[in-house]
């Protein structure tokens, strides 16, 4: 036990800053300093430079011999975000009878973690420009995957698609996905960390001079996104109820339980047992926010599940800090 005082230090080093940048948005919301519309502008930022700057700069800062035995850490990461989002897709849809537009949102939510807003704090903090890869994986799976087939998904059961017959109706739904998929890999977010990814893996690195110059800005992804979902929560009035509790609890707890079993099942090296949990540890991404506002369906829930996730994140990411010995 004589490392206790350490543990518990470095977990509150790692989580009270996320609660604590929150808050700050939020009550600048509350003084009426910003709005949803300019922590739009915030979240923009973010996605189009700030985070891609900060991933191009730790992945080629981060050994090669790391990146190319990242697989198992991949494989983890991959099964949780996709596998699980296919799954519980379809319990939602064949089993709960929800409607499809839900279904997706609420899958989306319960596998989508937040890596961009607090992986990079957060498992910055634990492992250092390691942290990239678990994180660059995360991002690359949601925006490649999760999100498109979000997007058709609620976008058909909005019904701004003409439907004509069965044979076009398919043909129609694989052109939106493609369509999707082209955007997707135009986003910087997405390009930046594959090129990254395949420049390490050839020997490439990024010269200390330059780094510094990536990460003025890069450093500004964690504050900004979290200050900007601060503000978005104030926007609209959380409250918990059965939904919200049982999204969260699989978002935080049985989703990294999980992840845990299985790396211990698969005997995964230690590093790749810590980087896989605690990275889907994290709570539920405010891109689902956006995405609730933005097609209007479950808005409260969703940014309930932000607020209570987010908070109750610093008790069940301090628990797999302390389970997996991070």
């Amino acid at each position: 036990m004589t490392n206790s005082p350490a543990l518990l230090l470095t977990i509150v080093q790692s989580i009270l800053p996320i609660l604590v940048t929150l808050g700050f948005g939020y009550f600048a919301a509350f003084r009426k300093d910003f709005d949803a519309q300019q922590a739009g502008v915030l979240t923009r930022l973010v996605m189009l430079y700030a985070l891609p700057l900060e991933l191009l700069a730790s992945i080629l800062s981060t050994p090669r011999n790391e990146v190319l035995a990242a697989g198992p850490v991949a494989a983890l990461i991959l099964l949780a975000m996709v596998g699980g989002y296919g799954i519980i897709f379809a319990i939602l849809r064949g089993v709960l009878n929800r409607r499809l537009g839900e279904a997706a949102l609420i899958a989306m939510t319960i596998t989508g973690p937040s890596v961009p807003f607090i992986g990079i704090p957060v498992l910055g903090q634990i492992f250092g420009p390691a942290s990239s890869v678990p994180i660059s994986i995360a991002s690359l799976a949601m925006n490649l995957v999760q999100l498109p087939i979000t997007l058709i998904l609620m976008g058909h059961d909005r019904g701004t698609r003409h439907r004509v017959e069965t044979e076009g109706e398919a043909r129609n739904e694989l052109r939106e996905l493609f369509g999707h998929l082209m955007h997707s890999c135009r986003e910087p977010v997405v390009w930046v960390p594959m090129m990254a990814l395949v420049l390490v893996s050839a020997g490439a690195f990024l010269p200390q001079f330059l780094k510094g110059s990536l990460l003025l800005l890069g450093r500004t992804t964690g504050g900004a996104a979290l200050f900007a979902s601060g503000v978005v929560l104030f926007t609209r009035q959380v409250k918990f109820s059965p939904l919200v509790g049982v999204i969260v609890t699989v978002r935080n707890v049985i989703i990294p339980a999980i992840i845990y079993t299985l790396a211990r099942l698969w005997h995964l090296p230690l590093p790749a047992l810590q980087e896989s949990v605690l990275t889907m540890a994290i709570p539920s991404a405010s891109i689902n926010v956006i995405l609730a506002m933005r097609y209007h369906v479950l808005e409260r829930e969703i940014a309930s599940v932000l607020f209570f996730g987010t908070l109750s994140s610093i008790f069940t990411m301090a628990f797999f800090i302390w389970l997996t010995g991070a």
